[in-house]
């Protein structure tokens, strides 16, 4: 790259020293193997005895820390005991004055470092430390007069308490170095030379440092060095004028100040539109989604609601279809009680025709006995006749022996003429005896006949009486299931406007046939004749329905009301 390109990566967020690889130092791994591998051993032969070195250094600076504590506490704890015994404590609370003293110092610093340890300090604890070991120094100072009258004297006995605190703030700080390597939060620290040499611009560099986490130093010394290079290529690209330069090609120098590097200040624009765009694109898959959540819920709710019709519609069917067939039942019922009064309407017409008939019968009858009684007196005229005509022959007869005695002297043609005349009239009383006895025996078959006559009429009468009878009852129970139709529709009006539910409307029903069909003794109404019409298959239903209605029918239950 040369100057006048814009550095699209001005220099890269890695730390300066690299160890070096094989591709760019060859000759080392090739022509110099041996002393490569003398060198690793020779690392390998220093690193035990450096460990044990700091091994060593641990053990002494432990011992001496733990030698000084013990001293300063023991020379601490005889001046404080007497300074507590002058101050006035008592002889057994004057020892206890300077280990409460100076158990306190251990205690806080303890759990200072304790806390410390587990990455949650507490700066109380190390300010209470500091004050009870300041009060410590200051006792044991003052315990030899005033501090001014002779301050060499009163700094040798504070001066143990003063080596302790060193100690522990050592351990502190060690203990607090191996907390950050190992969190990989340890800070370089400025070297003394850059304060003496730049005093004006390193509290600037530490700030920049502390502010933004900077924990390397030659990592923020590379970034000043990156910006300083980026500032010359501006300069020479725009002749010294950075004005003309870009806000994009500025930027560097504006964000340096809160922590970034040159290559992260120029990659912040296209940064921004890619997380711009990203923005946009999550806001857009949050809209989409959105859109398709409320897509689901309409269709959903729109599911929700035709099923919800569904069940609506298919409820409203099973009433109507129990409505309509409660009145198509209803409506057949009135149906048949009117066919059977235009039976019984028409059986009554046939009744009325019977007994035209019934009194035709009887008037022919009346006149075949009156024929009979005319051909009993034809027959007692031809009995008469044939009397009237033996007398006529007895006195023809007595004329003839007269006629004998008084003309014997007559001649024998005027007796053959008389003879003639007898027998003339002889046959012809025959004849007129046989014609009485024709009539006498037509007279008796038109008798007969009238009597047979007689007997079939009162038969058919008595048939069209029967039948009479018989229409009159069909007449009487048409009125009646009329009567129970009528009942029944007013019923079933009546549980219409009640909007009762099947069951109910059922219980009613066999109500009403209780009261029509079984005097109202529940008891006598039949199972069969329950099922039969209300199309039950059970018995168990049935009798359900008898005791329902028998409750009903006594808590005054009237098919009228």
């Amino acid at each position: 790259m040369t100057i006048t390109e814009v550095p699209e990566n001005a220099a890269p967020d890695t730390p300066v020293s690299r160890p070096p690889t094989a591709v760019s130092r060859p000759s080392e791994f090739v022509s110099g193997a041996a002393p490569a591998v003398s060198r690793t051993q020779k690392r390998n032969s220093i690193k035990p005895t450096r460990d044990r070195l700091m091994t060593a250094l641990s053990l002494v600076a432990a011992v001496g820390g733990t030698l000084v504590g013990v001293i300063g506490f023991a020379m601490s704890y005889s001046t404080l005991a007497k300074v507590a015994l002058s101050w006035g404590f008592s002889e057994q609370l004057a020892p206890w004055f300077p280990v409460g003293v100076d158990a306190s110092i251990i205690a806080f610093l303890a759990l200072d470092l304790y806390l410390i340890r587990k990455n949650t300090p507490w700066p109380l604890l190390r300010m209470a430390a500091h004050a009870m070991t300041g009060a410590t120094i200051w006792f044991n100072a003052s315990s030899q007069g005033h501090i001014s009258t002779d301050p060499v004297k009163a700094a040798s006995h504070g001066v143990m308490p003063i080596l302790f605190v060193i100690g522990v703030e050592a351990a502190r700080r060690l203990i607090i170095q191996k907390a950050r390597l190992e969190a990989g939060t340890a800070a370089d620290r400025i070297p003394l030379h850059r304060w003496i040499l730049s005093p004006f611009a390193t509290p600037k560099f530490y700030r920049r440092m502390r502010l933004h986490g900077v924990t390397s130093y030659l990592e923020m010394v590379r970034r000043e060095q990156e910006l300083i290079g980026y500032k010359q290529w501006l300069k020479r690209k725009y002749n010294g004028d950075l004005n003309k330069a870009t806000e994009d090609e500025r930027l560097p120098m504006k964000m340096a100040a809160y922590g970034y590097t040159v290559s992260e200040a120029l990659a912040m624009p296209d940064e921004q539109e890619r997380e711009a765009e990203k923005r946009a694109e999550e806001a857009e898959s949050r809209r989409l989604a959105a859109e398709t959540r409320r897509q689901l819920e309409q269709r959903k709710a729109e599911a929700d609601r035709v099923e919800a019709d569904g069940e609506l519609e298919a409820v409203r069917a099973r009433v109507e279809g129990q409505t309509g067939q409660a009145r198509a039942h209803a409506r057949a019922q009135v149906s048949a009680a009117e066919r059977a009064a235009e039976l019984e309407e028409q059986a009554l017409e046939t009744a009325v025709i019977a007994e035209a008939r019934a009194r035709e019968a009887e008037a022919e009858h009346k006149q075949a006995q009156e024929r009979q009684a005319k051909a009993a007196a034809e027959l007692q005229t031809a009995e008469l006749e044939r009397q009237a005509a033996q007398k006529r022959k007895e006195i023809a007869e007595a004329d003839r022996v007269a006629a004998a005695e008084a003309q014997a002297v007559e001649t024998a043609e005027i007796a053959e003429a008389r003879r003639a005349t007898a027998e003339a009239n002889r046959v012809a009383a025959e004849t007129e005896r046989a014609a009485a006895e024709a009539r006498r025996a037509a007279a008796e078959l038109d008798a007969n006949t009238a009597e047979e006559e007689a007997r079939r009429e009162a038969a058919f009468a008595n048939v069209l009486l029967a039948q009479k009878a018989a229409a009159e009852a069909e007449m009487a129970a048409a009125e009646t299931r009329l009567a129970a139709a009528e009942i029944e529709r007013r019923a079933v009006e009546t549980e219409d406007a009640a909007k009762l539910k099947p069951r109910e409307r059922a219980v009613r029903k066999v109500a009403r046939m209780i009261l029509t069909a079984a005097d109202g003794e529940a008891n006598r109404l039949p199972l069969a004749n329950i099922q039969r019409e209300l199309d039950v298959s059970s018995p168990g239903t049935a009798s359900e329905y008898r005791t329902e209605a028998a409750e009903l029918l006594a808590s005054g239950y009237h098919p009228a009301t």
